[in-house]
């Protein structure tokens, strides 16, 4: 998905998963992070959005959590992202440990800028630091057509091919596989500013869209899809970005009027205030939690593609990767 950006961009952000029932969640809790007699947590609520990526980071956290700083409870919440960053201003979720930049306006009514003062008395979100994984979302064709076409590589020559990209389902247009609809995506605005001869084809959720590239990937057919990085398919299958114009500050504002392409997004962790401030060892491991895009995508396909449960692949990438995690544990 992600399918999501450095400044509004994404995005890919908001409803699935490899697969109904991939995510194992608890109810959340009317009152988020319990504070201890020694000032930390005993319960603490993630959101975990609906994408697996989002949710090895969340796996891997609850996993150190109770069983290295001794949480009583991790409450793992699935949540679109506008949901999120309410429940964690209003302190009925914790943290949030992979957001894309996909909702400004959202930042603006709850991101404290540590200023204090009036305008921050109704704002009780803090920055938790970087996650270590740059995101990037982009329209991707596969290697195979690529090597033959070279001019798809490109908007313009991609155009040009459009016949090739027919599906019963496209009519006179090309098909364009996209993201599913609660993220954000600016590719019908894309396709029409550039006045491109495709028709965007909605898949559902993650789990569709990939079944769909394994597919069309496996009998060699021509297809252009939304796609993003981190994800573990990518893995498995080869594909080549189509160049879109360069991503600028402000470009795709308003949504309508995008003509350019996503930025390259480092996707960042944030925090309740309260939580920050006073949920102890729990809190200051979030805060240092980092790992790479290729540890994510790790235990990604390990839940999407292997079948294992959450907690199965968080705790074998736990069990394999000791000095990673360790220097995320806060120095006594």
């Amino acid at each position: 998905m992600k399918p999501s950006k450095h400044s509004r961009n994404r995005r890919i952000a908001n409803s699935l998963v490899a697969g109904a029932g991939v995510l194992g969640v608890v109810a959340l809790s009317g009152c988020a992070a319990e504070t201890g007699k020694s000032g930390g947590s005993d319960e603490v609520t993630i959101t975990v959005p609906s994408w697996v990526g989002a949710q090895a980071n969340a796996e891997v956290a609850k996993v150190i959590l109770e069983d290295e700083l001794d949480v009583k409870k991790v409450n793992l919440k699935t949540m679109d992202e506008p949901i999120a960053w309410d429940a964690l201003n209003n302190g009925k979720a914790d943290a949030i440990l992979e957001d894309w930049d996909g909702q400004p306006e959202k930042q603006k009514l709850y991101l404290d800028d540590g200023k204090g003062g009036k305008a921050n008395e109704d704002k009780h979100v803090v920055k938790g630091g970087d996650l270590g994984v740059v995101g990037h979302i982009g329209w991707f064709i596969p290697k195979y057509y690529a090597d033959k076409h070279p001019e798809a590589k490109t908007y313009e020559g991609l155009n040009k091919l459009a016949k090739d990209f027919k599906t019963s389902e496209s009519g006179d247009k090309g098909e364009f596989l996209g993201a599913a609809p609660s993220y954000t995506t600016y590719d019908e605005y894309l396709i029409k500013n550039h006045k491109l001869n495709f028709k965007v084809k909605e898949t559902g959720n993650e789990a569709a869209q990939i079944k769909e590239i394994q597919q069309k990937y496996k009998n060699k057919q021509p297809f252009i899809t939304y796609w993003w990085d981190p994800q573990w398919l990518n893995n498995d299958v080869e594909l080549v970005e189509v160049k879109l114009p360069e991503f600028k500050e402000g470009c795709n504002e308003p949504a309508a009027k995008t003509e350019c392409g996503y930025a390259n997004t480092p996707l960042q962790k944030y925090l309740n205030e309260d939580f920050a401030k006073n949920g102890g060892d729990a809190a200051e491991f979030l805060k240092n939690f980092k790992w790479t895009t290729e540890q994510q995508n790790e235990v990604a396909k390990w839940i999407a593609k292997d079948k294992m449960s959450g907690e199965q692949a968080a705790k074998k990438w736990v069990k394999e990767n000791k000095d990673v995690w360790q220097a995320w544990l806060p120095k006594k």
